[in-house]
């Protein structure tokens, strides 16, 4: 996933001549342990050499533009990033990676509750942006030593936000426009099939009443996750890996419910009304 996500990261500034590149440092993070983090790293960096290459061979002759993005742009950008990814980038933050995963597991063996509160807060920060992948990490990364509890927190965490954000639109009408009021429908499959991403737009239009509002919900649930015991092998799924659940299903479900309830309240208080709702 690490490289994959860095190559397209960099294609994305660079158009495909930033693939290779991005890909390459993003294999060289994933092998030394800088983890999702180094891959994002990777992915600018790539991305962004590739730009700087463009710009600094810009005055060749015309006879080479052919082989600008078949070579030279693949092959120094890859150079170059492998090299700073080797001698920069990797050690710093295979230590950062490695200093939030003890860090993680370190909560897990002294309060359980607590750390399933932290991945909660952690999963609804920024949805789908570091942050929110560092902790998915650190739960798929404890399934293959056999724990399984964090993942379990983490997954109905990570429901909370979009099921908060349709259950908010559909009581508290007034606080939503038509348009919101529209798209939070979807939040409901959005939420259910464990997809965090749907809340962004309105965490984007009102980031300091939405972003705290569904943090202390998703932090509900993952305390009460954990507290629960609950485990859970799948890594993604949403309520259709439910019946994989260790523990109780109905715990599990009642955690999810608690806090997109919490959230969905929040927002109902803290947004403004909505004068004109067309």
């Amino acid at each position: 996933m690490i490289p994959v996500l860095a190559g397209f990261i960099a294609m994305s500034i660079a158009d495909r001549p930033g693939f290779a590149p991005g890909m390459v440092g993003g294999l060289m993070a994933a092998s030394s342990g800088a983890g999702f983090l180094g891959g994002i790293v990777a992915g600018f960096l790539g991305g962004y050499l590739v730009v700087g290459l463009k710009k600094a061979l810009s005055g060749l002759p015309s006879s080479l533009e052919g082989i600008k993005t078949i070579l030279l742009y693949p092959l120094l950008g890859i150079a170059i990033t492998g090299f700073l990814m080797f001698f920069v980038v990797n050690k710093p933050f295979s230590l950062l990676n490695t200093a939030i995963s003890d860090w993680l597991t370190g909560l897990g063996t002294g309060n359980a509750v607590f750390l399933g509160i932290v991945l909660g807060l952690m999963m609804a920060f920024d949805m789908g942006g570091p942050v929110n992948k560092a902790a998915y990490l650190f739960g798929t990364g404890l399934i293959a030593s056999g724990v399984y509890e964090p993942m379990a927190a983490i997954m109905a965490a990570g429901m909370v936000p979009p099921l908060a954000i349709a259950i908010a639109t559909t009581i508290f009408r007034n606080k939503f426009n038509q348009q919101e009021r529209e798209a939070g429908k979807v939040n409901y499959i959005m939420g259910l099939s464990f997809i965090t991403e749907g809340a962004i737009p309105f965490a984007a239009a009102d980031p300091l009443r939405v972003i705290p509002s569904l943090m202390v919900g998703s932090a509900v649930t993952g305390g009460l996750s954990m507290m629960f015991n609950i485990g859970l092998q799948a890594p993604h799924g949403g309520i259709f890996v439910f019946p994989l659940v260790e523990g109780g299903w109905l715990l599990y479900l009642l955690a999810v419910v608690i806090g997109s309830i919490v959230s969905a309240v929040l927002l109902g208080l803290l947004k403004k009304r909505v004068d004109n709702q067309a």
